[in-house]
């Protein structure tokens, strides 16, 4: 890992120890993550890895549902949490402690990846790492589930969550106060995922009710006529 990389794990290792009003602590799932699965289990998905998966929430969920569940995160603490967490609810998934751009899977690993609210948190050049990385350990036609937040008014931050940000790079910036403090956020809009993601064929991209873009995709590769997504 490279300084930047060191400096994130810290910052969220202290995150982790401290799990203030963070949905990590808890065992609620997005509400899209539901729907999502099914359309795994239509697409006959074994095999998922989820990228960034904190404290397991998801990966409970995905071995609920009887997925072979994979979870990496930058944090030692987090995947400490979600190491007890299965095994306190009796069940199971290969988690390491990583990078997102330096990913420690063979090439066409996974049936499908998930990543909720992870991937914007560094720099573009950064982030274009992290989506070779998603691309090489992809099986062909394999399937992402991303999301990223959009950019919001200050009318609907909530005032505990209002902090100054800095500007470091065109669409980057750092925040000045809260948990997150130092880290870097990469500002995302509609056309810079279809740019980042162009590998992917877009079944759908939308805005869920928390205000962020969720991508749902499927590598090009070896794509397959596909049905419409409810």
């Amino acid at each position: 890992m490279n300084r930047n990389e060191l400096r994130s794990r810290e910052i969220w290792d202290s995150i982790y120890k401290k799990e203030k009003r963070r949905v990590e602590s808890t065992l609620q799932v997005d509400n899209e993550i539901p729907r999502i699965t099914e359309l795994f289990k239509e697409r006959n998905v074994r095999r998922v890895l989820d990228l960034g998966c904190g404290a397991g929430r998801h990966l409970v969920y995905l071995a609920q549902k009887d997925f072979d569940a994979y979870g990496i995160d930058i944090s030692r603490e987090a995947i400490k949490k979600a190491k007890l967490r299965l095994n306190k609810l009796g069940f199971s998934a290969n988690l390491k402690v990583g990078s997102m751009t330096s990913l420690p899977y063979r090439d066409n690993f996974f049936d499908a990846l998930i990543s909720t609210t992870t991937i914007h948190h560094g720099m573009i050049q950064q982030i274009k790492k992290t989506i070779r990385e998603i691309e090489r350990v992809m099986k062909p036609a394999g399937l992402i589930f991303i999301t990223v937040p959009k950019k919001r008014s200050k009318k609907k931050i909530p005032k505990e969550r209002l902090f100054g940000i800095k500007f470091i790079a065109p669409r980057a910036f750092i925040i000045l106060g809260g948990e997150e403090k130092g880290l870097p956020h990469y500002q995302f809009n509609k056309d810079l995922l279809r740019k980042n993601f162009k590998n992917f064929k877009i079944i759908k991209l939308w805005v869920n009710d928390k205000g962020s873009y969720c991508f749902l995709g499927e590598l090009k590769n070896k794509v397959r006529k596909f049905y419409l997504f409810l």
